[in-house]
Order: structure tokens, then sequence, then C-alpha cells
């Protein structure tokens, strides 16, 4: 089989060619760009004769798909796929598989890290230190003894929520479906309502797709109390961000951690949350590790293994 990476993943190249000489040794044909490209001509003509197309979190539009008449998995080293047109990829009778749970720890760490921040005002403390009217400290929250709701108890929701009851936290979550898992680590299970209305840090860990896209709009935004803080380190369109930047504005909601938003950054410089307040921001770095990077290089080549091997793995949609 041919097959074409066609981005880097943010390994060395060196580790690249190491878990690519298998599937050379075996007879493959292996390809690898180590330059992103976003142009749909240059996308196409790198992947246009491979029978495996991987790549990272770099678009995958349509008119690319729509022409891959040899392609029959396209295998996608990151958790999401909605950079990825399913609707093509459908009809052109290609698969797709990710690489699902590669950055659930540091994911997990993030959504922390921001609630320290919000909490605490680190950020705001390093730049108020830096100051020549230095304006005196912040006076912060602790995470002990607050209830935090889990909005998705998948395996990153989970394992933030772990990480949460470390600190001492109380656990709330909400899920379409019940796990035996989620009920171990202590979640109590309630309606997205019931979260809202009572949780102090509300993390968010959905999918985006057509029912999750703006689930938390101004109306459910609105149930949660002023004083608490919402945390987003899944999908940026989840969450309605132009009335998330109102509702902080007007105090309503007391603070924000979020590493996505509605596009990739960089952001247009009116986006709403760039200017609301008490919003720590940061440019998509949730699953950006070392050790995660490493991870997911080798999930994806694994994937392709089993796919060559006829034992596909972490298949997100059939072809």
């Amino acid at each position: 089989m041919k097959i074409a990476l066609l981005e880097p993943l943010r390994v060395p190249e060196s580790r690249i060619e190491e878990l690519a000489q298998p599937l050379i040794d075996a007879g493959h044909e292996f390809t690898y760009y180590g330059e992103k490209t976003t142009d749909p001509a240059e996308l196409y003509a790198r992947a246009k004769d491979a029978d495996i197309v991987m790549i990272a979190n770099n678009p995958l539009p349509a008119e690319v798909i729509e022409k891959l008449d040899n392609t029959k998995l396209i295998n996608v080293a990151f958790t999401g796929v909605d950079h990825v047109d399913s609707k093509a990829s459908k009809e052109q009778g290609i698969a797709i598989a990710n690489a699902s749970g590669y950055a659930t720890t540091a994911v997990a760490e993030l959504a922390i890290g921001l609630t320290l921040d919000v909490f605490r005002g680190i950020s705001k403390g390093n730049a108020d230190i830096r100051q020549g009217d230095f304006p005196g400290p912040f006076q912060g929250l602790e995470i002990k003894g607050k209830t935090v709701g889990i909005v998705g108890t998948g395996n990153i929701g989970i394992e933030t929520a772990k990480l949460f009851k470390a600190f001492g936290a109380k656990l709330i979550g909400y899920n379409r479906s019940e796990k035996a898992e989620a009920k171990e680590v202590g979640i109590e299970l309630v309606t997205l309502d019931e979260l809202l209305k009572t949780a102090d840090i509300v993390s968010v860990h959905l999918p985006l797709n057509d029912s999750t896209k703006h689930l938390l709009n101004r109306e459910k935004l609105a149930l949660m109390k002023e004083t608490a803080i919402i945390i987003n380190v899944a999908r940026g369109p989840i969450i309605d961000n132009a009335a998330l930047a109102d509702l902080l504005n007007e105090g309503k909601i007391a603070g924000a951690g979020i590493d996505v938003f509605d596009g990739e950054p960089p952001l247009a410089a009116n986006y709403p949350l760039l200017h609301a307040k008490n919003a720590v921001l940061t440019p998509h770095v949730g699953f950006l590790s070392d050790e995660a990077m490493v991870l997911r290089a080798e999930i994806a080549f694994e994937n392709t293994r089993a796919f060559i091997e006829g034992n596909p793995q972490n298949i997100v949609q059939e072809a």
C-alpha cells in the first residue's frame, strides 16, 4: 500500500522514520511531508495516490477528498475529526480513524491550569508585578470544597474529574449515557440545567457535532451562578462565545478559562472573548505536550499497521 503523511506530527523526523520503517520493511511505500500546507491543490497532490492518508489537525476539505479515488483510510493523528469533511469521505467510501486518548492527560492538566489561573490570577499577577505602579495582590479562591461540573464524562472528562477530586472538589457531571467509570470516580450525574445552576466550576469535555454546537448558548449560560467560572478545553463552538463574553462583562459569570474558539488562532481583533472581563485565553494548546505528541504519532502509525493487516482500530466513521 501507499501511505502518505501530509504534515508534521511535532516529533523529530527520526522518530517518524523509526515508526515508518516496519511498514517499509513489509513492502509498503511511505511518503512524509515535513511542511504543513492548507492549499487544496497541494494537499491533493500529496494525497492523490495514497491508499492511506495520514494527517493531524490540518483541515482536509471536501474539494480534496472527493477526488481521492485510491484512498481507503484517512488516519487522523488527533482526537477530533471535525476538520475532515465526513460527508465527502462517506461518499468516497473512505473510512476515518482518530488517535483518541493521546492527549487525555495533557488536556485534563490544562483544564486544571486554567482553573488555577482564573481562581488565583496567575497571569494577572505576572503582568501586575512587572508594572512600575504595582496595583497590589489579587485575592483568589481555592478549588478545595468547590463543586465541579464535568460536561461530558468521556475519557478526558473523567481524567479531569480525577484531578479536581485530588484537589478536594465535589464532582457532578452531565452525559447522555451513564458510565460506570464516572460513578467510580465519584461523579454524580445530573441534568445539564442542574449542573449549570449548581457548579462553581463548569468544565467542558464534549465532542463537537450537530447536537453539541452552541449547546451552551446564552440561555444555558445564564443559568450559571454569578460566582461560577467556566473552562473550555474541548471545542470552541460548543459555547456561544459572544454570549459568554457578554455575560462575563455584565458580571453574570465570574470568569472563564478558554483554550478553544470558533476558529483556530490567530483571532480577529474584534473577537468577543478578547475583550471580556476575567477571561484567561490560551491558543489551543490543550493537546500540545511533548509526551502527547509522541503518543499520538505512535497511535497513528499503529492505526495504519492495524488497517493494513485487516484489523482496523479507532475507526470513528466507517467507509
